[in-house]
């Protein structure tokens, strides 16, 4: 095992890390649209509060796929070969977010309006819950063979452990989304969410618990247990700070509750990427699922240069749009007359 092979598993858990925590709150909202809107003027500041990030998101998902690639190509290949059709309906279910998105405020009937709630919510909710289901399987195991094969039909990935990481995700970002909206909105749609965050949270969360305590109780260590230390004591000041109306602290706290939380499951699994239920012997681990040495010291060099000014774009971005959204800066739905000339 080479440094570079322990920095590159450190990146991808951070990019992973990263796209859970930005993209998490934009599905959340896109979930909050369909179940907690109360009017047509909710629905519109909700999807204005993100109007503005919710692309730029998602460039964290493509990263931490093409690193993947790039950093452990066995990693990658087992794992999207094996899990081919729960990321297929993650991926239509992001297009569906994402057209959806661009194509609501074209039309100007109700019926037009309201399909697209739909695929907005149902794509949130897709999207969330196959990448819960994907992550949870990579952290306690694939039934891979010594060639890195999946061994069994295309469905064998249904089970238990799906499902409780896909419910662990999609709570998260319900409350990660409830969050945001108590932070970036004002009128109705703050006061909603910072009810939601303090009377859903307990119970929302705690699938996501259940997965945190299974990779510890398989495959914890001291640094791993301090971490789950760590996001129990970041959730509950996040819940205080909600239950107090201080939405920036309580954003903070479920947010570090989730760095913390994410982090020891990566540091239980480490040195293995995607463990077999077959044989450990099958185990993929960071030294024999990694690129050559040189192709991940070029890897450095280039995101060395590249990602602070990433970084430092997306930064600005939150900055520019870092004001509250109210109904009255929503104005009301019109007709655009297209200008001919006679």
């Amino acid at each position: 095992m080479t440094t570079l092979q322990i920095v590159w598993f450190i990146a991808i858990a951070i990019l992973w890390i990263g796209y859970l925590l930005l993209e998490g709150f934009d599905l959340g909202v896109g979930m909050h649209m369909l179940v907690r809107a109360r009017s047509e003027n909710d629905r519109r500041v909700m999807l204005n509060s993100i109007g503005p990030v919710w692309d730029g998101n998602e460039v964290w998902l493509l990263t931490a796929g093409a690193a993947t690639f790039a950093a452990f190509p066995l990693w990658y290949a087992s794992l999207f070969s094996t899990l081919y059709l729960p990321l297929v309906l993650v991926l239509l279910g992001l297009i569906f977010r994402a057209v959806a998105i661009e194509y609501r405020g074209k039309g100007k009937t109700v019926r037009w309006t309201r399909a697209w709630d739909w695929a907005i919510g149902l794509g949130s909710f897709l999207s969330a819950f196959g990448l819960g289901a994907g992550l949870a399987l990579t952290t306690t195991g694939l039934p891979i063979d010594a060639n890195g094969d999946r061994v069994g039909g295309p469905f064998i990935w249904i089970t238990p452990v799906a499902v409780l990481g896909g419910l662990a995700v999609v709570g998260f970002c319900l409350v990660h989304g409830a969050n945001f909206l108590a932070l970036k909105t004002d009128g109705p749609v703050r006061e909603r969410a910072g009810r939601d965050t303090v009377r859903f949270a307990p119970i929302a969360l705690l699938p996501i618990v259940g997965w945190v305590l299974l990779v510890q109780f398989q495959s914890g260590d001291l640094a791993s247990w301090v971490l789950v230390v760590l996001a129990v004591i970041a959730v509950v000041f996040g819940w205080i700070a909600a239950r107090g109306r201080r939405e920036g602290w309580a954003f903070l706290g479920f947010g570090a509750f989730l760095v913390f939380g994410a982090g020891s499951i990566f540091e239980a699994v480490f040195p293995v990427v995607l463990p077999s239920t077959i044989n450990h012997a099958y185990d993929l681990t960071v030294s024999n699922a990694a690129s050559g040495d040189y192709t991940l010291g070029v890897m450095s060099i280039v995101t060395a240069c590249a990602l602070p000014v990433v970084l430092a774009y997306q930064a600005w971005s939150y900055w520019v749009f870092r004001r509250r959204i109210a109904p009255h800066h929503v104005p009301e739905q019109h007709d655009v007359v297209a200008a001919v000339r006679s």
